[in-house]
């Protein structure tokens, strides 16, 4: 027992010897976190505001009730989504497709990296003679298999550029995978073949913390994972509108640059929240590379959060710019939207506008009402405001296909653009009116105690 003892002891004074806390409490400390606004992101201070319909308004009150709420800061895109920002998601998601049919393919043909030909495009691990201890074990332990899944966490050759030009394939190999990614020769339009978009899928997964909670078992069976195609439906500006010309819409509008700055569109609820976790990822993977610590995670708002950044700090007003009209003192309206009856254009956009027109509101968020309909992260029930928290309040049932839409869109009567005003669309549809926007929770306090809040 007394070896025991001094064993402890002993142990204790080594490891006394190598601190430096003087054997006080200081707390395990990480690396200091510095709020950074993220780019193209405005920080939205939170606060308590009246969410839903004002007393004059009794039928909107019948699924917007008055109801005092607080929601936490948040920074948020000071813009829609443009169509520039979403290509990059898709052209992320082609890139890492095409690189994991190549690098599978070089395996399937012996070829080691570094190798020409395919082999240049082998996986970066695949040479097992430079394994660290840790993927050693991970493929002892594990493997590979046949399947796309066993491949995903292996290291991809990012340093040799893809080759696009079919005259420059460098091999057979090379041209066998690219094939499987086109559309068929029968289908080209005009003999040209291009990419099948259906082969542009993202997978994550993500954890149902609030079923978790309340549920008992294992933590894998609340695990879930999504495979979400991610390219546009630009078929929308045909479906949503019958007997007319929209075709050079259809045609132009996702892809062409005239449209870079417009917001995207044709976006599903599941293909938004696809594009924020890869948002996530894309960030954190950077900041890995320089040791930084990761950033919360990039995500729709929820409702409450929405109407009060739409609000822009204005407490009572009808519109983002607080109203109650819709033009301004010089007789020009104040969004894009359906002034009259059959009139689109009465506010000079027929279609969607710049994610940057028409003055931001009073938090600098452009567009919260009109040009495109926002998908936020809720579900939809009418009566939702009677039972919500009033602390950063949501509904937010996954299984329910209805998710709300805030703010109205260029073809939507003023009504829509009111910041109280809700909305539904199912979450596997896609719109030629609805696009989005993401949030990123601010971390700490965004204002010292005790100091004056600023007025509205």
């Amino acid at each position: 027992m007394k070896k025991i003892v001094s064993l402890v002891a002993v142990l204790a004074l080594i490891y006394s010897c190598g601190s430096n806390d003087r054997g006080q409490l200081v707390g395990a400390k990480g690396k200091r976190w510095n709020p950074e606004e993220p780019f193209g992101m405005v920080l939205v201070p939170g606060g308590s505001f009246i969410m839903g319909k004002s007393d004059d308004d009794i039928a909107g009150q019948l699924n917007a009730p008055p109801k005092t709420v607080t929601v936490n800061s948040f920074y948020m895109d000071e813009t829609e989504i443009t169509n520039a920002e979403y290509r990059q998601f898709v052209n992320y998601v082609k890139d890492s497709v095409v690189r994991v049919m190549l690098a599978m393919e070089a395996e399937l043909e012996g070829a080691t990296p570094g190798a020409s030909g395919i082999g240049e495009y082998a996986f970066a691990d695949a040479d097992e003679s430079n394994l660290t201890p840790y993927q050693e074990y991970m493929l002892e332990t594990y493997g590979t298999g046949s399947e796309m899944d066993a491949y995903e966490n292996r290291k991809l050759n990012k340093d040799v550029d893809i080759i696009w030009d079919t005259e420059d394939y460098p091999d057979v190999a090379y041209a066998r995978v690219m094939d499987q990614l086109y559309i068929p020769q029968e289908d080209a339009y005009n003999g040209t073949r291009t990419i099948d978009v259906k082969n542009l899928k993202f997978k994550y997964s993500w954890m149902d913390v609030e079923a978790a909670v309340k549920g008992k078992g294992e933590r894998r069976n609340y695990m879930k994972t999504e495979v979400v195609e991610v390219y546009p439906d630009t078929a929308v500006w045909i479906k949503d509108f019958n007997y007319s010309y929209n075709e050079p819409m259809h045609n132009d509008y996702f892809w062409h640059s005239a449209f870079d700055d417009y917001p995207v569109v044709g976006v599903t609820w599941k293909q938004a929240r696809a594009f924020a976790q890869w948002r996530t990822k894309y960030n954190n993977d950077f900041r890995k590379s320089r040791g930084d610590s990761n950033v919360p995670h990039y995500r729709l708002p929820t409702e409450a959060e929405w109407e009060y950044a739409a609000r822009g700090g204005l407490e009572g007003g009808t519109y983002p710019w607080g109203g109650p009209y819709t033009k301004n003192d010089r007789g020009c309206f104040m969004a894009n939207f359906k002034p009259l009856r059959g009139d689109y254009a009465a506010d000079q956009a027929l279609y969607t506008v710049e994610a940057k027109s028409f003055d931001p509101n009073g938090y600098g968020l452009y567009n919260m009402a009109g040009n495109v309909a926002e998908w936020v992260n809720s579900s939809y029930d009418a009566a939702s405001y009677d039972y919500m928290s009033s602390m950063n309040p949501t509904v937010n049932n996954y299984e329910d296909p209805r998710k709300v839409v805030r703010g109205g869109s260029w073809k939507d009567v003023a009504y829509f653009l009111q910041v109280s005003s809700r909305d539904y669309e199912y979450a596997d549809s896609a719109r030629s009116y609805i696009g989005f926007r993401t949030v990123q929770d601010y971390l700490g306090n965004d204002v010292p105690l005790n100091q004056q809040p600023p007025l509205r």
